[in-house]
């Protein structure tokens, strides 16, 4: 008995260090300098042309998160593809001016906090981002590219407001990358099915819930 309290005692250390290790402003820094990643990435694929310099984002040196950031984008990639129409035109299917940051970052908010209204997952986490790039594209396209800032800000507001104990649960952002087939970062599907169904109605009524906020 006397070692197997020894031993209990010693996981526990081992844990409380393991969640000592990553701290709150580590982690929304990482999440946000994702977030940077992922709306390049979405800039980019409809040929807006932007780079990190363009949009001041600085560069990223950390080069722990290259492949939690390939991951995330390759998962949103599939998101996307499953379900193409509910990642497009986000602006227009909320019915909010990208021209009003405050309005921008309303929605994203709103869109986020019903997206993990049941619980999180690493499938709603990745949403969240689709949800960001979507809105960073519309955002760019219609002649505002200082409200993508607002977004990766809302991002990581949202992150240390709510993610930021699931995240240091998992070691961080490195547990994304076993979502995915190491060979060919081929996703898994099947996680993401539940998501799209609870994000595509609301959609469609987030604008109404936030006027009557306000």
């Amino acid at each position: 008995m006397e070692v197997l309290r020894k031993s209990s005692a010693f996981a526990s250390e081992v844990l409380d260090v393991f969640d000592r290790s990553l701290t709150e402003k580590e982690l929304v820094s990482q999440s946000k300098a994702l977030c940077k990643d992922y709306i390049l990435s979405r800039l980019n694929q409809n040929g807006l042309g932007w780079s990190k310099t363009e949009i001041n984002f600085p560069p990223s040196n950390n080069s722990m998160l290259a492949e939690a950031s390939l991951v995330l984008i390759c998962l949103g990639d599939e998101l996307e593809c499953i379900q193409p129409g509910l990642y497009r035109n986000v602006a227009r299917q909320l019915n909010i001016s990208v021209a009003m940051e405050s309005m921008v970052s309303d929605a994203f908010l709103g869109v986020a906090t019903e997206i993990f209204s049941a619980g999180i997952t690493w499938g709603k986490v990745v949403s969240m981002y689709a949800v960001a790039g979507a809105l960073a594209v519309d955002c760019v396209r219609h002649g505002y590219p200082d409200t993508v800032h607002v977004l990766v800000d809302s991002l990581g507001q949202f992150v240390r407001r709510f993610l930021v104990p699931w995240l240091k649960r998992r070691g961080g952002w490195v547990e994304i990358t076993k979502c995915v087939v190491k060979v060919d970062l081929t996703p898994e599907r099947h996680w993401l099915s539940s998501t799209i169904e609870s994000l595509k109605y609301f959609l469609t009524t987030l604008y109404v819930c936030i006027m009557k906020e306000q």
